[in-house]
């Protein structure tokens, strides 16, 4: 069992919060501490996967705490030093834009920035249709970087959709794990 706190934190790639959210309760029956952020458009928006205040009460539940979702609710994470581990699953080509070009202009880039002035880790999640298009150049600047860590990736449909990459949801507990001993698993899966 855990001790240390996990900020899980979460965009806008709606099409992965079924294989995503499941990962919240893992990594809580490790015995982590997870507190939950999302960016605002994760918190605010319905979609054909589901609706905003369906995804809340669920995660809400499982954490056993209030969601993050504002810059302002983000700010005290870095002063207070509220996080052991900043994860961001799922993280989009935008917010992997941002981060990469140091963009804090939402809950989940600001938590980061926040997280990451205490030198403390940032595992990143991909999941973009573009991660082999124009967000191949901000992955590449992010795994270069210090206390940037990502969760194990691979295509998801090569035939039909020949620039996407989705990180294997399923490694994030090991993957926390590893990135707390200071170790990053095999990033690229075959």
């Amino acid at each position: 069992m855990s001790t240390e706190t996990v900020g899980f934190a979460m965009c806008g790639s709606f099409c992965t919060f079924k294989k995503v959210i499941p990962q919240m309760k893992e990594l809580k029956d490790r015995g982590y501490r997870v507190i939950p952020i999302m960016s605002q458009t994760a918190y605010s928006t319905d979609t054909r996967f589901g609706a905003a205040r369906d995804f809340i009460e669920k995660i809400e539940n499982i954490c056993g705490e209030k969601i993050v979702h504002t810059i302002s609710d983000a700010e005290p994470i870095g002063p207070k030093k509220l996080l052991d581990v900043l994860l961001i699953a799922p993280c989009t080509g935008n917010t992997l834009g941002k981060m990469a070009n140091g963009i804090t202009d939402t809950s989940v880039t600001l938590a980061a920035k926040a997280h990451l002035r205490n030198i403390r880790p940032v595992i990143i999640a991909v999941s973009t249709n573009d991660a082999l298009g124009a967000a191949a150049k901000n992955i590449g600047l992010l795994m270069n970087s210090k206390n940037i860590y990502f969760v194990p990736m691979k295509q998801d449909d090569a035939k039909e959709k020949p620039n996407s990459i989705v990180a294997d949801f399923d490694l994030i507990p090991e993957t926390v794990k590893s990135v707390l001993q200071n170790k990053q698993p095999q990033p690229i899966l075959l």
